[in-house]
């Protein structure tokens, strides 16, 4: 059906970014509010700027940067915009909060799904799942009581940088796996830590005791290339990395270079 885009007294308009979104929010939402979607997919942004100022709300669904112009945009007519993400490193916080704008976000929804990638990526470096299925597809598997070795996660330390939600639900996963010792950093200690059995520790200490070191913190100006060349020397040749956060957070070139020079 046609939407009335003029909104003369009607059910508010809500533009719905990317048409991929699950039907199962497109549909609560069409509860209260008459829904659009750009005519284009993946959408550009060029048609996003020019649908704003014709609608009420918009779910902004994507990493695509969502700053001053969107809200010049949509002009006075544009009310609030909510994403669909935790991480808000594409968003022009700052500007939304000096025009006091409405802006909503989902901070813990995606917790248990990026803790469970952590732990199973953490899982399958210990057991060389790659390496193993690299093998098989090559015909190149080989047997042998010492091929392919992994090693236990059970009596391992394990440090994560970034307590936050995510951080803390790794915490919770690995609570089965019997590791050696759990230690976090980051700005201040966490409540949760003493019963998640979590130590507080610098982060170049985290780095220099961890045999796995889990990523789950923001991106920020401050923690852009945070695991650098720098930082790489500080961890033990055998640790394991597993960046459950943004790609950003890493420098590629140097752990590239530190991957070739062990």
């Amino acid at each position: 059906p046609t939407v009335d885009m003029t909104n003369n007294g009607s059910r508010p308009v809500v533009l719905v970014t990317n048409k991929e979104t699950p039907l199962k929010g497109i549909q609560k939402l069409q509860q209260k509010c008459d829904v659009i979607f750009p005519s284009t997919h993946p959408a550009t942004r060029e048609e996003i700027l020019e649908l704003a100022g014709q609608v009420d709300g918009i779910m902004w669904v994507g990493h695509m940067a969502l700053n001053g112009e969107v809200l010049d945009r949509g002009g006075s007519r544009l009310k609030a915009i909510s994403t669909m993400s935790a991480g808000m490193d594409y968003v022009d916080v700052e500007e939304f909060k000096r025009r006091k704008f409405p802006l909503g976000y989902t901070p813990i929804v995606l917790n248990d799904a990026v803790a469970d990638t952590a732990v199973g990526l953490m899982i399958a470096a210990s057991r060389r799942f790659h390496e193993g299925r690299l093998a098989i597809d090559h015909s190149q598997w080989v047997g042998g009581p010492q091929w392919m070795l992994g090693r236990d996660i059970k009596g391992s330390t394990v440090g994560i940088i970034g307590f936050g939600g995510i951080g803390q639900t790794v915490a919770r996963r690995l609570k089965g796996f019997e590791i050696g010792q759990l230690l976090y950093s980051g700005r201040r200690p966490k409540p949760e830590a003493e019963a998640l059995g979590a130590k507080l520790v610098p982060q170049s200490e985290l780095l220099q005791e961890s045999d796995y070191v889990v990523l789950a913190v923001p991106l920020t100006k401050e923690t852009y290339h945070m695991i650098n060349e720098s930082t790489l020397s500080l961890m033990k040749p055998t640790a394991v990395l597993v960046n459950v956060a943004r790609g950003d957070l890493v420098d590629q070139k140097a752990l590239v270079a530190a991957l070739k020079n062990g």
